[in-house]
């Protein structure tokens, strides 16, 4: 449901181009690229975004307690280190204007992630952010389930 105003259908073009990106996007982990984008939507809090990538993350095969404590992630003891580096470059990318992506996350980057893999985390998060920010603009909401 959207209460605004339909996106898609006003500019198909630009948001199938923008979501076409994706099939270029393919040296991360699926069950770790949809944490990235859930923290992401957490973070900027978009509602359809949530649901959509915790969604995606079980169909993955992730854990329901390890997807209730995404948001609390530093201080939950069952993510690995390399997922901690992606997610605090995540939300570094997330807030760049308090952040301005430092070197000692990109560092601690370098020591799980390919030069190539970050290049494509970084696409994630911030194709995420675009999405979170037409969603949450236009109010794009997911229909309940049952």
């Amino acid at each position: 449901m959207i209460e605004r105003l339909d996106y898609l259908e006003i500019n198909a073009k630009a948001i199938n181009w923008l979501a076409s990106t994706n099939k270029h996007i393919t040296t991360i982990d699926k069950k770790l690229r949809a944490l990235v984008e859930l923290r992401v939507s957490q973070i900027n809090g978009c509602v359809y975004c949530v649901d959509l990538h915790a969604t995606q993350a079980r169909a993955e095969g992730e854990t329901q307690q390890r997807l209730d404590c995404l948001v609390v992630w530093r201080e939950a003891t069952f993510f690995d280190d390399a997922e901690r580096a992606a997610f605090a470059w995540a939300e570094a990318v997330t807030l760049l204007p308090e952040t301005n992506a430092p070197d000692s996350l990109y560092d601690r980057l370098k020591e799980h992630f390919s030069e190539q893999q970050i290049v494509d985390l970084t696409l994630i998060v911030s194709l995420m952010n675009a999405w979170n920010r037409i969603a949450v603009s236009f109010r794009h909401l997911p229909d309940a389930r049952g």
